[in-house]
C-alpha cells in the first residue's frame, strides 16, 4: 500500500506543500486526482469559508455553509462536502490517476465519510495517495491506514520525490508523457 502523509506547522503551510507539489507533478505530466484546499493569493487559506479545487481541473467546490452572524455550529456543508467526494471518486474510476492528492483527512473522513471511500479504492487499485493530516486526526487516520502509511518531512523535495516513486515514474518518464506527440 502506497499511502503517505504530511504535517506541515503553521496556518495554512500544508495546503501550500501541496499546492505547490501537485504543480510540479502536473507540470510534468502526472495524472492527478482529488481535492485541494483554496489556497487565497495571499497565501493563506480561508478560514471561515472554504473551497476545494478538485484536481485535475476543478472546479471548485464549497464545502462550508453561511450560518449567520454569531452561529456557534459547524460551518462544514456535509452535503457539499459528499458531492465534491463523489465527483473525485467518480474521477479516480473513469479516469484513472498516477496519484491522488488530498488536502486533509478531517473530521468527515475521521467519522467514516468524506474522502474516506475514495483513499481505500485508490489503494485498491494500487493507486498511491497523498494527504494531509494535522495531529488532530492523526490517531483517526493511524486506526483507518492501519500503521501502513509513511510519515513525510513537510518540504517539497522530500513530498516530490515520494510521490515520483511511488507513481513508479523517473523525471525523464515524467517528461517524455508531458510532450505532445504528433498525429
Amino acid at each position: 500500500m502506497a499511502i503517505a502523509t504530511v504535517t506541515a506547522s503553521g496556518g495554512g503551510a500544508t495546503d501550500r506543500l501541496l499546492s505547490d507539489v501537485v504543480a510540479r507533478l502536473q507540470g510534468q505530466g502526472f495524472r492527478i486526482v482529488g481535492a485541494l484546499r483554496h489556497v487565497a493569493v495571499d497565501g493563506m487559506a480561508g478560514h471561515c469559508d472554504s473551497d476545494l479545487w478538485l484536481l485535475p481541473d476543478g472546479p471548485a467546490a464549497r464545502i462550508t455553509q453561511q450560518l449567520g452572524p454569531g452561529a456557534q455550529a459547524c460551518r462544514m456543508d456535509a452535503g457539499a462536502m459528499e458531492e465534491a467526494a463523489g465527483l473525485a471518486s467518480s474521477r479516480l474510476s473513469e479516469q484513472g490517476a498516477d496519484l491522488v492528492v488530498l488536502n486533509k483527512f478531517g473530521v468527515s473522513e475521521a467519522e467514516g465519510r468524506g474522502f474516506r471511500a475514495m483513499i481505500a479504492d485508490a489503494v485498491a487499485q494500487g493507486v498511491p495517495v497523498l494527504i494531509g493530516v494535522s495531529q488532530t486526526h492523526r490517531a483517526a487516520f493511524e486506526r483507518f491506514a492501519g500503521g501502513l502509511s509513511e510519515d513525510l518531512r513537510p518540504d517539497a523535495e522530500t513530498v516530490f520525490d515520494w510521490c515520483r516513486k511511488a507513481a513508479h515514474r523517473t523525471p525523464a518518464q515524467s517528461q517524455n508523457s508531458a510532450m505532445e506527440i504528433p498525429k
